[in-house]
């Protein structure tokens, strides 16, 4: 229970973006390094991983005050990435990768939403 909700926490953040407030830069780098981290480690294929790390990526910087903080924001991002991306001997220690899965489609969904919204329509129909 206690992974389900520290993944699910972090990905509403994530998927609320512009509904409200501004978000802060370093919460999408801790949230979206930790989501994309597990992704890869459980089998997300690179190529998804990568397209979503450029929308978090974007995030940071629409929502930083200039360069030094999306160049922190990333180097955390980095850091988090790395961090849950290796495997753990402890099956505790992470999310299930059921759910990790789950709550990446739906980044992947909520981007590809938005930008039929924005009436942009996507480079790949995939994401």
């Amino acid at each position: 229970m206690r992974s389900i909700l520290a993944l699910t926490l972090p990905v509403i953040t994530l998927t609320s973006i512009g509904t409200a407030e501004a978000a802060d830069p370093m919460l999408l780098a801790e949230t979206g390094g930790y989501l994309l981290g597990n992704a890869h480690r459980c089998g997300v294929p690179i190529e998804r991983v990568q397209r979503a790390e450029r929308v978090i990526h974007d995030f940071i910087v629409s929502t930083a005050k200039d360069g030094s903080e999306v160049a922190v924001a990333d180097s955390r991002f980095a850091a988090i990435f790395v961090a849950s991306a290796l495997p753990d001997p402890d099956p505790d220690a992470f999310p299930s990768c059921t759910v990790v899965i789950q709550q990446f489609e739906r980044l992947e969904k909520h981007h590809e939403q938005a930008d039929m919204t924005r009436g942009i329509r996507a480079a790949d129909p995939e994401f």
